[in-house]
């Protein structure tokens, strides 16, 4: 470690107690942020893994005060943040920061709502402004703890979401109960006691586990924190810290260069599909195929996929057997894609999955490393019986950095699933809600809106 390093912690604490002003374009893109982690907390909200947590809540939880986005249930607060995170989480149709492949706000955002909720049940609301520079200042912190942690962290195994998700959710929380900066080193160190998450876990319930557990720790960190439950001094860049447990490659400074001025939340993206991030050109490309048409599917001998790396590291599994796996399958997404023209969440079911023409098309699937191609990029090139050869190549996928979703697709995507989901939700009012956040006297207030009426 350099000499700069041991003081990370503190520099981090002294900017979460006293941030600057935000700027406009980092609140618009909290705002946007905290809309599409709604939205997706709606869309996964029945699913079977949602329920089997609601179920044991109820078995193990304290006083049931808390909002279950998208369920008439409710749980305690703990509970509340660990099963919204999930259900954010569980269809990877949350935002993904660029280039670290986290999703912030599906840790983050239920840690603080739950608190504020809570938080305005005994009178002491926190305004919308207030909750939202907290959640802010969270996924601002879970993105640079994402690039500080260098690539190693996440291709080792770690499921970087929930291992950077924690800290940022308990500063969050520990701005939100305005800390002091030695009580949010003291929320970091307590964070560390319970940072975890495993690449291994992706396409099963217990990859939600994990993200639901970020939320839940992040927010228990903050409260242990407010009641005087001390941790180390240097949780992060200590001998035995974060960056000298998980990282192989971490870089420290940039945890802190910068620190409000250069905003790592402005490189948060939002996704048109349920799916892993690095799918989106696949299927884009592959959609754009469909649509201009002249061929027949059954004349298809192989499907050449190129890209980056990681996207065969992802998504390369054959055979999967369940939607969940389905949503980091490259033999999925392209076959769905190429044959039904569509790519939305019916697409990534277990009825999907099953279907037998689809898997016997996946399997003509063939990958092409290549290391000059972005994330966000991707080559489809089809081969046909006849040997004629058709390609399309997507060098910025629509959503990501280059290609932006709008405001208004992100309204219509939130609409979208709740319309999926089959809620009877005041969708317009909900959406006015959480695009004017900062005006309101109560920022957890909305969440009445989330519940099926």
């Amino acid at each position: 470690m350099t000499s700069s390093q041991p003081v990370a912690e503190e520099v981090l604490a002294e900017f979460v107690s006293a941030p600057p002003a935000l700027p406009e374009e980092v609140r618009a893109a909290g705002r946007r942020s905290l809309l599409n982690m709604i939205g997706t907390a709606i869309g996964g909200s029945g699913e079977t893994a949602i329920d089997r947590l609601v179920d044991l809540s109820a078995d193990f939880g304290g006083a049931a005060g808390s909002t279950l986005v998208g369920r008439k249930e409710r749980a305690d607060m703990l509970w509340a943040a660990a099963i919204n995170a999930a259900s954010a989480n569980i269809f990877d149709f949350d935002d993904t920061h660029i280039p670290t492949v986290v999703h912030p706000s599906a840790p983050v955002g239920p840690a603080v709502l739950a608190l504020a909720e809570s938080r305005s049940a005994q009178g002491r609301p926190a305004s919308g402004a207030a909750l939202l520079e907290a959640f802010v200042l969270g996924v601002e912190i879970t993105c640079r703890l994402g690039v500080a942690a260098g690539q190693a962290h996440y291709a080792r195994g770690w499921h970087i979401t929930s291992t950077a998700g924690i800290f940022g959710a308990a500063l969050a929380c520990g701005r939100l109960l305005q800390l002091s900066p030695h009580a949010l080193v003291d929320a970091l160190g307590n964070a560390l006691a319970q940072a975890a998450g495993s690449v291994e876990t992706l396409g099963t319930m217990s990859k939600s586990l994990g993200v639901g557990q970020a939320a839940r720790g992040g927010l228990l960190a903050a409260l242990l924190a407010e009641r005087g439950y001390t941790g180390p001094r240097h949780p992060l860049t200590g001998a035995r810290g974060f960056f000298s447990l998980y990282c192989d490659d971490a870089d420290p400074g940039s945890l802190t260069g910068d620190l409000g001025s250069r905003w790592e939340i402005l490189n948060n993206t939002f996704k048109p599909y349920p799916c892993g991030v690095v799918l989106n050109p696949v299927i884009e490309a592959c959609l754009a195929l469909k649509a201009e048409g002249g061929f027949d599917p059954g004349d298809i001998v192989e499907v050449e996929l190129t890209g980056h790396p990681l996207l065969r590291q992802r998504t390369d599994r054959p055979g999967v057997t369940s939607g969940r796996l389905a949503q980091v399958c490259a033999q999925h997404a392209v076959a769905v894609s190429l044959l039904r023209g569509k790519a939305d969440l019916d697409a990534f079911s277990d009825e999907s999955v099953a279907d037998p023409a689809l898997r016997a098309f996946a399997a003509k699937l063939r990958f092409q490393d290549d290391a000059a191609y972005a994330l966000e990029s991707a080559r489809v090139l089809l081969r046909f019986t006849d040997g004629r050869e058709i390609a399309r190549t997507v060098d910025a996928a629509r959503g990501g950095l280059a290609q932006p979703m709008s405001d208004a697709e992100l309204a219509a995507k939130l609409a979208a699933q709740v319309e999926w989901r089959g809620l009877d939700l005041d969708v317009r009012k909900l959406i006015a809600a959480l695009e004017n956040i900062e005006d309101a006297e109560d920022g957890s207030a909305f969440l009445t809106l989330t519940r099926p009426r």
